[in-house]
Parts: structure tokens; sequence; C-alpha cells
């Protein structure tokens, strides 16, 4: 099973798949808001502590985490980061290898083109996993993408 998240510090999508040879199985998804009221240690903790029961739940056998687009915001991006360096530490600690993609190589993976929309991506992830309707919210969405693109790179690889 491979967990997908899609990470951020206000809001962290995450999503778990059976790859079997060329077919998808949703097993579940999820997401995490965290409010900007709480002190940003606890944030963080937040964000780690939803990954860590996922992974405790669902046991994967490995983490793919989308790497954090570059915003005009230096600051934005700092505290995304600092949400991404949560994610991966929840999948570290618990002796999953992580794996870093691109969100560029993700939109390639699920949709052909490396510049899809969000509404692109979540309607592939549904058609790729035979759901009715895609995925919400659109960070679990994001997340189920990411777990996809690595298991179809597993099989062939994208470039990055």
């Amino acid at each position: 099973m491979v967990l997908g998240v899609d990470p951020g510090l206000a809001k962290m999508g995450w999503g778990i798949i059976d790859a079997n040879g060329p077919s998808f199985r949703l097993i579940e998804y999820g997401s995490l808001k965290t409010s900007p009221d709480l002190p940003h240690p606890k944030r963080l903790l937040a964000i780690y502590e939803e990954l860590v029961a996922a992974i405790a739940k669902y046991n994967p056998g490995v983490m793919a985490v989308e790497e954090v687009f570059q915003g005009k915001n230096a600051r934005s991006a700092l505290l995304a980061g600092e949400g991404r360096g949560a994610c991966i530490l929840a999948g570290a600690n618990a002796g999953l290898p992580v794996i870093e993609i691109s969100a560029s190589v993700v939109k390639l993976g699920v949709t052909g083109t490396g510049r899809a929309s969000k509404v692109q991506v979540a309607s592939m992830v549904a058609r790729l996993l035979g759901l009715s309707e895609p995925p919400k919210p659109a960070d679990a969405a994001d997340a189920l993408a990411v777990a996809l693109t690595y298991a179809q790179r597993r099989r062939s690889p994208i470039p990055r």
C-alpha cells in the first residue's frame, strides 16, 4: 500500500491506495485543517499525529510526499515547508521509505499534462480509482494523486 501526502501547515491531505499490477484500489483518505489560532508547534504536532495514526491503522509500505510549491510569499512557503517536514518525519519515524515527487510530475502522472488544474487532477483520481465522484476535500484528492503517481512510476518511471 502507498500513502500519498499533500503537505501543508493550514491544510494537509493524505490518501492510501493499494496498487496491484495495473489496477488501483482506494483504501482510505482524509485531511486535516489546523487552526491559525493554535500555537505553531501544536499545529505541527497535529499534522504529525494525524499521519502517525493513519500509518498505524493502515500500515502502508511507502510514503510519497508532494514537494512544496514555491509561492511568491516567502513566509507562506516556509510555513508550508515546516508542515511538510512534520509529514516526512511521521513517515521516517515509522520506518517508511519517503519518496518526494514534484507537483508537475504528479499532474503529469495522473492527467498526462504537467499543467493540469486541480479539477482535472481530482477528476482523474476518481476515474483511476473507480469512484463516482472526486474525493473531497481537494487536499485529499491531491494526496491520492501523489500515491497514484508513485504507484505508476514504480512500474514505468516518469522523468522528474
